[in-house]
């Protein structure tokens, strides 16, 4: 099917959005469970540093977690924290500070004053009438506020209406830091994920059944090969390992001078969306089809590309001695083979 297209169903008892665009599934959203979900805010109580680990474990309602900014923070201090990811196993969940209000529209932060549109929005125009409709919603707080890309689309009530609501809950949660260990706020489940993360105009399916009946499930099942089919028979091969995840990429039938630049640069194409449906992050090492070392700058401009776009953060960190390539992506999804087990 032709186009854009949301699919809010459930996943193995759980739930579970998909983005599919022309048929091809390119962003995978699923409830974690136990785990917290990233965005919750609790009122944790700080615990001793960790010396040697930059850091310091906080108290939380739901247990242990890790908070690496520690200045200015004693034992036993009640702070506000917010889940930035999910935990690997064996270790705490990772909190920050600095708080987020975040929906689809508005992006409320407690700790940075300033009123900041998208720089995907150019239109000067435009950019003016969306500074003046954040005065007026904001109503002189000392609070900050980023205007996200969709407010290019959308009317200026449900604009201003995203924004009250989002800083009246900044303010609620705010007040309230004072206390035992507490949650505050949820994160954000999948379907409201997608209706905030994926603004652009799509059609939404809501039936339930709909991941067997659009064959979101099938694309799915095919996640849990390690290997990924490349143009011309060539293939990568993604595979985790306890410390870092390991991508290879191979030329297969791909013949001629150019064939590893050819390869390389699809895999790099390919490459974020692989990992977002995996929900892989950590220590990442390419190791890539043999390709002449004057290519490496067109290949490193085509992984810039293709992670440009790319929601999650990851750092292109550069070439090793034995010429793999190095990412560090955040770790903000659980990996997907460990929700389907």
């Amino acid at each position: 099917m032709k186009g854009r297209q949301i699919v809010l169903d459930h996943l193995d008892g759980r739930e579970a959005a998909a983005l599919m665009v022309d048929g091809r599934l390119q962003d995978l959203l699923v409830d974690g469970g136990d785990q917290p979900r990233p965005g919750t805010i609790y009122r944790a109580q700080a615990d001793r540093p960790m010396k040697g680990q930059g850091g310091m474990f906080v108290t939380t309602p739901a247990g242990k977690a890790f908070l690496r900014q520690v200045k200015g923070l004693s034992p036993g201090q009640t702070i506000l924290v917010q889940v930035t990811g999910h935990a690997e196993p064996g270790k705490a969940v990772p909190v920050t500070t600095k708080l987020l209000f975040k929906s689809r529209y508005a992006i409320v932060t407690p700790g940075a004053a300033g009123l900041n549109i998208s720089r995907s929005i150019r239109d000067d125009d435009l950019r003016d009438r969306l500074l003046m409709l954040a005065h007026e919603a904001m109503g002189g707080s000392d609070m900050g506020l980023i205007l996200r890309s969709a407010c290019a689309v959308a009317g200026p009530e449900e604009i201003a209406e995203d924004i009250r609501a989002m800083h009246d809950l900044a303010a609620t949660v705010m007040a309230d830091a004072e206390g035992a260990p507490e949650t505050l706020a949820d994160g954000d489940s999948p379907h409201l994920l997608a209706w905030r993360d994926w603004a652009e105009p799509a059609d939404v399916v809501t039936e339930p059944g709909s991941f067997e009946a659009l064959g979101v499930r099938d694309q799915i099942e095919s996640l849990t090969s390690p290997q990924v089919p490349l143009p011309g028979g060539a293939a990568m091969f993604i595979e985790p390992t306890r410390a870092l995840v390991a991508v290879d990429v191979n030329t297969g039938n791909e013949t001629g001078h150019a064939a590893g630049l050819r390869v390389n640069i699809a895999a790099a194409r390919d490459l974020p969306r692989q990992l977002r449906l995996r929900g892989l992050g950590g220590q990442l090492a390419l190791d890539l089809a043999p390709m002449p070392k004057k290519d490496r700058k067109t290949f490193e401009t085509a992984l810039r590309a293709a992670f440009r776009t790319d929601q999650v953060e990851t750092a292109l960190v550069g070439w090793t001695p034995l010429g793999h390539y190095e990412l560090q992506r955040k770790r903000d999804r659980i990996p997907l083979k460990d929700l389907l087990e």
